[in-house]
């Protein structure tokens, strides 16, 4: 049984159905993750490397030379560049679009394994990150207090950002700013050149020290025991009693040959909160999440804390999600008053209300049910998403017009209202399935294209095939079905209407007339002079194929 007729002879099936898509589409809606783009992981790896006080030359020479020579030889790495700083070296792997960065990712860790060996021993181990939206921080906040600053440091550290950390979607926490603690050993090189002790002694003795060491178990009756025998240093008088070497049967502490002291990093950074010293906090989320829930989450949990913690004070600085969600709300706007605009210029042209109302039903249920095509392809809402539905809207009416408009001549000839609905609708169910195509076939090759455009667009050529195959189904099922049953008791007679709504009628009437009589006109002028026409559309195409280069 063909589809049309099978919706008309099963009106509550398939109203059901319709429902059934309603509700799906609206929970998809509720669940899809809110994004100011698509999700773009970019196929550049960065390698960061930390090593204190060296300068741009030594950082190049020790580190990143030996970096660019270790991964330049991964398979599939495009481009390799760096930067050499003051006291760190960055090196950016560039990989072509469609390479499977896990591979490459374990490739690159693979080869930073092996260069280790040869980097300086204070150098810090390289970090590998890729180059992906999430990698930007969502919110960024500041906090002030009245303590100093490291205790402020201390309390966002142990207390604050263990919070933030374990909220739904949160991926980290990055905190600048502040003074961290740090324990000074300042070395006396006169002291140290009068007892003939290396440097390097002194410091592999300090660091021997300060380790805890396990030493295995110990059965005690039914219980086994772990012993381990503690060793790290728990305040500053058990550093200064470190026994850096033994002469003549004297051992030499650490507080001979050099002062400890409690003090802080050095401060490479200054943050100011509203004029006062501050911290700033960075907010990371987990790929795939979605960032105004998560952004939503840190504000909330924002205000706990303030409420938690009165002696620092938490203040949101940039809050992503608020230009997001400003952002998905224009677009989504743009979308509702082409869709009530389409229904107007419907209703003037259609002049019909019955009419009008079978397509302006059929506009938010195929939009709805491509809300679930993208939920379950994994897609995200969007800019390019939502333009695709704002691409699609004036497009989505024209199969269901095709359809109407043929059952509404069948019913003007006299025909019953369930043949016509059935009859209308297979007519043109091959022209309309044809159209659809062709301009599907239009978007086909956005989803080939490589590189960033590739990826921006895919997600709006979706959509649009989406939301273009939603209103198929819709007007070779819905449309003549509604149209059966609202079509029974023929076309309403211009006379009966109230004054306003007659003048309206007949004023489009007259209108759509003389636009009927002057494209006639144009039309028999154009068929009786086939060759100027042709020349002319020829010299058209060519003075548009001779403008491109000026756009």
């Amino acid at each position: 049984m063909k589809l049309a007729r099978f919706s008309v002879h099963r009106p509550v099936l398939t109203i059901m159905s319709v429902l059934i898509v309603m509700i799906l589409g609206g929970i998809s809606l509720s669940r899809l993750p809110i994004d100011l783009m698509p999700d773009i992981t970019y196929p550049t790896l960065s390698v960061t490397t930390e090593y204190e006080n060296a300068s741009p030359e030594e950082i190049e020479e020790l580190i990143t030379r030996p970096i660019e020579e270790a991964i330049s030889a991964v398979p599939g790495v495009e481009e390799v560049t760096s930067t050499s700083l003051e006291g760190r070296s960055v090196v950016r792997i560039s990989f072509g679009w469609g390479t499977d960065l896990d591979v490459a990712t374990n490739d690159v860790r693979d080869r930073l394994d092996r260069v280790r060996a040869r980097l300086p021993d204070e150098a810090e181990r390289p970090i590998l990150r890729r180059f992906d939206l999430a990698s930007f921080p969502i919110v960024i906040l500041g906090a002030s207090s009245h303590l100093d600053p490291i205790q402020t440091r201390l309390l966002i550290d142990d207390e604050i950002k263990y919070r933030i950390e374990r909220l739904p979607g949160v991926a980290s926490l990055d905190v600048h700013g502040g003074l961290e603690r740090e324990i000074h050993v300042n070395l006396s090189a006169d002291k140290i050149k009068a007892l003939g002790l290396p440097l390097d002694q002194v410091l592999s003795k300090i660091k021997a020290a300060n380790v805890t060491i396990p030493a295995g178990s110990r059965e005690r009756g039914t219980l086994e025991v772990m012993v381990r025998t503690p060793g790290q240093y728990t305040n500053l008088e058990e550093l200064s009693s470190t026994v850096i070497a033994v002469q003549e049967g004297v051992p030499v502490q650490l507080r001979e040959i050099a002062t400890v002291e409690d003090s802080w990093q050095k401060v490479t950074r200054i943050v100011r909160v509203n004029g006062s010293p501050g911290i700033r906090m960075a907010v990371f989320k987990q790929s795939g999440t979605n960032t105004v829930e998560v952004a939503k989450g840190v504000l909330q949990e924002i205000e706990k804390l303030n409420r938690d913690f009165p002696q620092i004070q938490l203040t949101p600085i940039i809050d992503t999600s608020d230009y997001i969600q400003r952002s998905i709300n224009n677009v989504g706007s743009s979308v509702l008053y082409g869709g009530a605009l389409a229904v107007l210029v419907l209703l003037f042209f259609l002049r019909n209300v019955r009419s009008t109302a079978v397509i302006a039903t059929a506009i938010p249920i195929s939009i709805i049910a491509t809300f679930a095509l993208m939920y379950f392809g994994g897609f995200t809402l969007n800019l390019m998403s939502l333009g695709g539905l704002a691409l699609g809207v004036g497009m989505l009416v024209d199969n269901a017009i095709v359809v109407l408009e043929n059952i509404f001549r069948f019913r003007e000839g006299n025909v019953p209202a369930m043949k016509a609905a059935v009859d209308g609708a297979e007519e043109v169910t091959a022209a309309i399935v044809a159209s659809t195509l062709t301009t599907l076939v239009v978007f086909l090759p956005l989803i080939f294209v490589r590189g960033m455009s590739g990826v921006m667009f895919k997600q709006l050529s979706y959509v649009v095939a989406f939301a273009l195959a939603c209103s198929l189904a819709s007007a070779l099922t819905l449309v003549p079905t509604l149209s059966s049953l609202m079509f029974k008791s023929g076309a309403t007679d211009p006379s009966s209407r109230s004054d306003l709504p007659r003048r309206l009628f007949l004023a489009s009437g007259r209108w759509l007339m003389a636009l009927e009589q002057e494209y006639q006109s144009v039309l028999e002028y154009a068929l009786g002079h086939k060759r100027r026409v042709i020349l002319g559309g020829a010299l058209l195409l060519a003075g548009s194929l001779a403008l491109i280069p000026l756009v």
